[in-house]
């Protein structure tokens, strides 16, 4: 599976799992039904495990937003990123931001992909200095 789809089977299996009562395996068996991708379960995995110290770092970036005001698909893109910029080292910020930015066109409306590329940019320019 390339990664463009990984991520957007693992944007799809996290918003599933903020506001139900499924589990992640359950989430994870659902979205990929019996697939396996290592770069999907290290993004769903590593992004659920680690959502506090993901929110707390994007908290600080979001200017006249809380996290509980975000749109919900937009929340969740963002925490992918921000996993990926903090914990993946393979990862290029500018194919992180790319990639979410067309997430966000594919999945959120038109002002989404604006919105998350300021709130990125924000976020790796303070993390470069």
């Amino acid at each position: 599976m390339k990664r463009h789809e990984a991520r957007e089977k693992a944007l799809q299996t996290l918003f599933q799992l903020e506001g139900t009562e499924l589990t992640i395996n359950e989430a994870m068996d659902h979205v990929m039904a019996g697939e396996n991708d290592n770069f999907y379960d290290l993004l769903v995995q590593g992004t659920y495990t680690n959502m506090a110290t993901i929110d707390e770092k994007l908290v600080d970036h979001l200017e006249n937003w809380s996290i509980e005001r975000l749109p919900k698909i937009e929340r969740t893109i963002l925490r992918m990123a921000i996993f990926e910029l903090e914990y993946m080292e393979d990862a290029p910020a500018r194919v992180v931001m790319n990639e979410a930015i067309e997430l966000c066109k594919t999945f959120g409306d038109d002002k989404s992909s604006r919105f998350v590329n300021g709130v990125l940019s924000k976020f790796t320019d303070e993390t470069a200095n």
